[in-house]
């Protein structure tokens, strides 16, 4: 069985804002706890504690609570809720009625959209999640899109470990989590009403058809 699956594999670290507090040995280190520090790291950095602070448009109809940042240039949708810890770079979008549950990470120009819900989840640059998503312990690579309605469930009916499949080795990965949703390469996309199951992984630029359940790694062209 592989042991690690290293992040270069799909996301280009080297152009996406603070790209090297992201470079870790194994991708599994940047979800669960460790992200939830690495978010925490941030905060520190921006001098917030337990209290939101906003640089950015948010509208007085949001709520915000706990260690919340909100960079210049970034915009809160009304009837949003955000929990930390939750950083929230320049320019990125949290739109009408999102609701973020903490340990989330949203980069620049991404996009959690109406009714999305994200959990122990980062965004990279550009990433859009823009309507009616689930987005549970996941990594959205950069510019990639979810269609409406996409579903990255994190959790197996029996509860036990989620293992995935290594995307250019033989055999299984241990990702010590229970709760694993899904990491989505560079550029990769999801059509409407697409699902995928805990553990899935899409290389970049390849893409789930609409109102697809799809389970594995998909290591090129279209899952029908």
């Amino acid at each position: 069985m592989a042991e690690s699956i290293n992040p270069r594999l799909l996301f280009d670290l080297d152009k996406i804002y603070r790209g090297s507090q992201f470079a870790v040995s194994d991708v599994f280190q940047l979800l669960g706890k460790p992200l939830t520090a690495l978010i925490e790291a941030m905060l520190r950095d921006h001098e917030v504690t337990d209290r939101p602070v906003v640089k950015g448009r948010v509208s007085p109809q949001a709520v915000l609570e706990g260690a919340v940042y909100v960079a210049e240039g970034a915009e809160v949708g009304p009837f949003t809720y955000i929990q930390g810890p939750t950083f929230i770079a320049p320019g990125a979008e949290v739109r009408h009625g999102a609701f973020i549950r903490g340990s989330a990470y949203i980069g620049p120009k991404a996009v959690v959209g109406h009714t999305t819900e994200v959990k122990g989840s980062i965004f990279f640059d550009h990433a859009k999640a823009g309507h009616f998503a689930y987005i549970g312990d996941s990594i959205l690579g950069y510019d990639i899109n979810l269609g409406a309605g996409t579903k990255l469930a994190n959790l197996k009916l029996k509860g036990d470990e989620v293992k995935v499949q290594h995307p250019t080795e033989q055999g299984r990965v241990k990702s010590g989590l229970r709760k694993l949703g899904s990491l989505i390469g560079d550029r990769a996309q999801t059509g409407c009403n697409a699902v995928l199951s805990p553990g899935t992984i899409l290389m970049p630029d390849t893409a789930v058809l609409p109102c697809v359940h799809y389970h594995g790694t998909l290591l090129t062209g279209l899952a029908r």
